[in-house]
Protein backbone atom coordinates (compact mmCIF):
# COMPACT_ATOMS: atom_id res chain seq x y z
CA UNK A 1 0.00 0.00 0.00
CA UNK A 2 1.26 3.28 -1.00
CA UNK A 3 1.15 6.35 1.36
CA UNK A 4 0.57 9.61 -0.35
CA UNK A 5 1.65 12.39 1.96
CA UNK A 6 -0.88 15.46 0.74
CA UNK A 7 -0.17 19.04 -0.19
CA UNK A 8 -2.79 21.18 -0.21
CA UNK A 9 -2.31 24.71 -1.68
CA UNK A 10 -3.72 27.86 -2.12
CA UNK A 11 -3.01 31.28 -2.52
CA UNK A 12 0.87 29.57 -2.73
CA UNK A 13 0.24 28.16 1.00
CA UNK A 14 -0.12 25.19 2.38
CA UNK A 15 -3.47 24.85 4.08
CA UNK A 16 -5.86 22.03 5.17
CA UNK A 17 -9.42 22.80 4.80
CA UNK A 18 -11.88 20.52 7.49
CA UNK A 19 -14.47 18.68 5.49
CA UNK A 20 -13.54 20.99 1.59
CA UNK A 21 -15.12 24.45 3.52
CA UNK A 22 -12.79 27.20 2.36
CA UNK A 23 -14.26 29.06 5.52
CA UNK A 24 -12.57 26.17 7.54
CA UNK A 25 -8.97 26.88 7.10
CA UNK A 26 -5.74 25.98 8.48
CA UNK A 27 -2.46 27.29 7.20
CA UNK A 28 0.80 25.22 7.66
CA UNK A 29 3.31 27.16 5.68
CA UNK A 30 4.57 29.29 2.62
CA UNK A 31 6.45 26.78 0.69
CA UNK A 32 5.13 23.60 -0.93
CA UNK A 33 8.26 23.02 -2.11
CA UNK A 34 9.98 22.67 1.33
CA UNK A 35 7.31 20.04 2.60
CA UNK A 36 7.72 18.06 -0.46
CA UNK A 37 11.38 18.06 0.24
CA UNK A 38 10.45 17.05 3.57
CA UNK A 39 8.23 14.09 2.55
CA UNK A 40 10.72 12.69 -0.05
CA UNK A 41 13.60 13.28 2.78
CA UNK A 42 11.13 10.98 5.05
CA UNK A 43 10.83 8.29 2.35
CA UNK A 44 8.07 9.31 0.07
CA UNK A 45 7.64 7.28 -3.30
CA UNK A 46 4.90 9.60 -3.94
CA UNK A 47 3.65 13.13 -3.30
CA UNK A 48 -0.31 14.25 -3.39
CA UNK A 49 -0.69 18.04 -4.01
CA UNK A 50 -4.43 19.79 -4.36
CA UNK A 51 -4.49 23.20 -6.37
CA UNK A 52 -7.51 24.69 -4.39
CA UNK A 53 -7.66 27.63 -6.09
CA UNK A 54 -7.59 25.86 -9.55
CA UNK A 55 -10.50 23.26 -7.94
CA UNK A 56 -12.22 26.43 -7.06
CA UNK A 57 -12.39 28.19 -10.70
CA UNK A 58 -10.88 31.24 -9.14
CA UNK A 59 -6.96 31.16 -9.24
CA UNK A 60 -4.05 28.69 -9.82
CA UNK A 61 -0.96 27.84 -8.49
CA UNK A 62 1.37 26.51 -11.60
CA UNK A 63 4.12 28.00 -9.89
CA UNK A 64 3.94 26.26 -6.95
CA UNK A 65 3.51 22.93 -8.65
CA UNK A 66 5.91 23.53 -10.83
CA UNK A 67 8.43 24.19 -7.89
CA UNK A 68 7.32 20.98 -6.08
CA UNK A 69 8.01 18.99 -9.66
CA UNK A 70 11.62 20.51 -9.97
CA UNK A 71 12.49 19.98 -5.70
CA UNK A 72 11.09 16.20 -6.25
CA UNK A 73 13.50 15.76 -10.00
CA UNK A 74 13.59 12.14 -10.47
CA UNK A 75 13.36 10.83 -6.25
CA UNK A 76 9.28 10.74 -6.44
CA UNK A 77 6.16 10.68 -8.37
CA UNK A 78 4.15 13.64 -8.41
CA UNK A 79 0.25 13.86 -8.44
CA UNK A 80 -1.75 16.38 -8.88
CA UNK A 81 -5.39 17.70 -9.02
CA UNK A 82 -7.62 20.32 -8.68
CA UNK A 83 -8.97 22.56 -12.06
CA UNK A 84 -7.77 19.59 -14.50
CA UNK A 85 -10.74 19.75 -16.76
CA UNK A 86 -9.59 19.85 -20.40
CA UNK A 87 -6.83 18.12 -22.27
CA UNK A 88 -4.38 21.12 -22.29
CA UNK A 89 -4.80 21.28 -18.47
CA UNK A 90 -3.21 18.42 -18.22
CA UNK A 91 -0.92 18.63 -20.66
CA UNK A 92 0.28 21.77 -18.84
CA UNK A 93 0.66 19.71 -15.89
CA UNK A 94 2.80 16.58 -17.62
CA UNK A 95 4.81 19.66 -18.96
CA UNK A 96 5.67 20.63 -15.50
CA UNK A 97 6.48 17.01 -15.02
CA UNK A 98 3.77 15.80 -12.96
CA UNK A 99 3.54 12.02 -13.45
CA UNK A 100 -0.52 11.79 -12.78
CA UNK A 101 -3.50 13.81 -12.36
CA UNK A 102 -6.48 13.53 -10.95
CA UNK A 103 -9.85 14.22 -12.31
CA UNK A 104 -12.85 15.12 -10.32
CA UNK A 105 -15.74 17.67 -11.57
CA UNK A 106 -14.91 17.20 -15.09
CA UNK A 107 -14.71 13.06 -14.96
CA UNK A 108 -18.15 13.10 -13.63
CA UNK A 109 -19.68 15.25 -16.09
CA UNK A 110 -17.74 14.46 -19.55
CA UNK A 111 -16.53 10.37 -18.93
CA UNK A 112 -14.70 10.19 -22.18
CA UNK A 113 -12.42 13.04 -21.38
CA UNK A 114 -10.59 10.77 -19.11
CA UNK A 115 -9.68 8.91 -21.90
CA UNK A 116 -8.30 11.83 -23.82
CA UNK A 117 -6.40 12.59 -20.91
CA UNK A 118 -5.62 9.26 -20.40
CA UNK A 119 -3.20 9.21 -23.68
CA UNK A 120 -1.02 12.16 -21.91
CA UNK A 121 -0.49 11.36 -18.62
CA UNK A 122 -1.69 8.97 -16.25
CA UNK A 123 -4.68 9.40 -14.58
CA UNK A 124 -6.40 9.34 -11.24
CA UNK A 125 -10.30 9.67 -11.05
CA UNK A 126 -11.53 11.33 -8.14
CA UNK A 127 -14.95 10.55 -6.82
CA UNK A 128 -15.56 12.41 -3.54
CA UNK A 129 -18.61 11.55 -1.77
CA UNK A 130 -21.34 12.23 0.58
CA UNK A 131 -23.21 9.56 1.57
CA UNK A 132 -22.65 7.38 -1.26
CA UNK A 133 -23.57 10.45 -4.15
CA UNK A 134 -20.52 12.10 -5.75
CA UNK A 135 -19.77 15.68 -5.12
CA UNK A 136 -18.84 17.94 -7.83
CA UNK A 137 -17.33 21.73 -7.96
CA UNK A 138 -14.97 21.55 -5.28
CA UNK A 139 -17.67 19.52 -2.96
CA UNK A 140 -20.36 22.36 -3.28
CA UNK A 141 -22.78 20.63 -5.26
CA UNK A 142 -24.16 17.09 -5.71
CA UNK A 143 -24.00 14.66 -8.78
CA UNK A 144 -26.69 12.71 -8.79
CA UNK A 145 -24.46 9.94 -9.38
CA UNK A 146 -23.84 7.06 -7.23
CA UNK A 147 -19.98 6.14 -5.83
CA UNK A 148 -21.10 2.49 -7.18
CA UNK A 149 -22.32 3.17 -10.67
CA UNK A 150 -19.31 5.65 -11.25
CA UNK A 151 -16.71 3.04 -10.77
CA UNK A 152 -17.82 1.24 -13.85
CA UNK A 153 -17.60 4.05 -15.63
CA UNK A 154 -13.40 4.64 -16.12
CA UNK A 155 -11.59 1.90 -17.75
CA UNK A 156 -8.67 4.19 -18.21
CA UNK A 157 -8.16 5.75 -15.12
CA UNK A 158 -5.08 4.11 -13.13
CA UNK A 159 -6.63 5.01 -10.11
CA UNK A 160 -9.93 5.65 -8.20
CA UNK A 161 -9.07 8.33 -5.40
CA UNK A 162 -12.16 7.89 -3.28
CA UNK A 163 -13.04 10.48 -0.50
CA UNK A 164 -15.47 10.34 2.03
CA UNK A 165 -16.38 14.36 2.71
CA UNK A 166 -17.93 13.74 5.64
CA UNK A 167 -14.58 12.24 7.21
CA UNK A 168 -12.33 14.99 5.14
CA UNK A 169 -9.67 16.66 7.82
CA UNK A 170 -11.65 15.10 10.80
CA UNK A 171 -9.36 12.55 11.76
CA UNK A 172 -12.21 9.87 12.41
CA UNK A 173 -10.86 7.38 10.19
CA UNK A 174 -11.47 6.26 7.06
CA UNK A 175 -14.51 4.54 5.93
CA UNK A 176 -12.91 0.95 5.38
CA UNK A 177 -16.29 -0.94 4.87
CA UNK A 178 -17.19 1.30 1.94
CA UNK A 179 -13.56 1.51 0.55
CA UNK A 180 -13.70 -2.46 0.74
CA UNK A 181 -16.67 -2.66 -1.14
CA UNK A 182 -15.60 -0.41 -3.61
CA UNK A 183 -12.71 -2.22 -4.57
CA UNK A 184 -14.71 -5.26 -4.80
CA UNK A 185 -16.74 -4.28 -7.92
CA UNK A 186 -13.59 -2.60 -10.04
CA UNK A 187 -10.01 -4.09 -10.91
CA UNK A 188 -8.99 -0.30 -11.07
CA UNK A 189 -6.89 0.45 -8.08
CA UNK A 190 -8.49 1.71 -4.68
CA UNK A 191 -7.07 4.98 -3.33
CA UNK A 192 -8.14 6.13 0.01
CA UNK A 193 -8.34 9.87 0.94
CA UNK A 194 -10.23 11.62 4.02
CA UNK A 195 -10.36 10.88 7.81
CA UNK A 196 -6.95 8.61 8.23
CA UNK A 197 -6.28 10.54 12.02
CA UNK A 198 -3.95 6.93 13.70
CA UNK A 199 -1.38 4.43 13.02
CA UNK A 200 -4.00 1.91 13.27
CA UNK A 201 -6.58 3.35 10.63
CA UNK A 202 -3.42 2.83 8.19
CA UNK A 203 -3.05 -1.06 9.89
CA UNK A 204 -6.84 -1.36 9.27
CA UNK A 205 -6.47 -0.34 5.54
CA UNK A 206 -3.27 -2.29 5.54
CA UNK A 207 -4.75 -5.60 6.57
CA UNK A 208 -7.66 -5.01 4.28
CA UNK A 209 -5.40 -6.19 1.71
CA UNK A 210 -7.47 -4.76 -1.42
CA UNK A 211 -6.55 -1.04 -0.65
CA UNK A 212 -3.32 0.26 -2.54
CA UNK A 213 -2.47 3.49 -1.29
CA UNK A 214 -3.57 5.89 1.29
CA UNK A 215 -3.78 9.67 0.84
CA UNK A 216 -2.19 11.67 4.43
CA UNK A 217 -2.96 15.10 5.17
CA UNK A 218 -3.85 16.66 8.43
CA UNK A 219 -2.74 13.79 11.02
CA UNK A 220 0.64 14.53 9.61
CA UNK A 221 0.63 18.36 10.21
CA UNK A 222 -0.60 17.56 13.38
CA UNK A 223 1.66 15.19 14.57
CA UNK A 224 -0.61 12.16 14.88
CA UNK A 225 2.15 9.96 13.40
CA UNK A 226 5.26 10.95 10.96
CA UNK A 227 5.61 10.38 7.73
CA UNK A 228 8.57 7.45 8.86
CA UNK A 229 6.22 5.76 11.21
CA UNK A 230 3.18 5.62 8.69
CA UNK A 231 5.29 4.19 5.84
CA UNK A 232 6.83 1.42 8.07
CA UNK A 233 3.19 0.60 9.20
CA UNK A 234 2.27 -0.27 5.42
CA UNK A 235 5.62 -1.97 4.55
CA UNK A 236 4.62 -4.62 7.37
Amino acid sequence: MIVFPAIDVRAGRVVRLSQGDFARETVYGDSPADVAESFVAAGAQWVHLVDLDAARGDGSNLAAIAAVAARLGDRAHLQVGGGVRSVDAAQQLADLGVGRVVMGSAAVRTPELVDAVAAIVDVAVGLDHRGGEVAVDGWTAGSSLRLSDALGRYAAASAFIITDISRDGMLVGPDLDGLVAAAGVTSVPIVASGGVGSLDDLRELRDARVIAGVIVGRALYEGKFTLSEALAVVAR
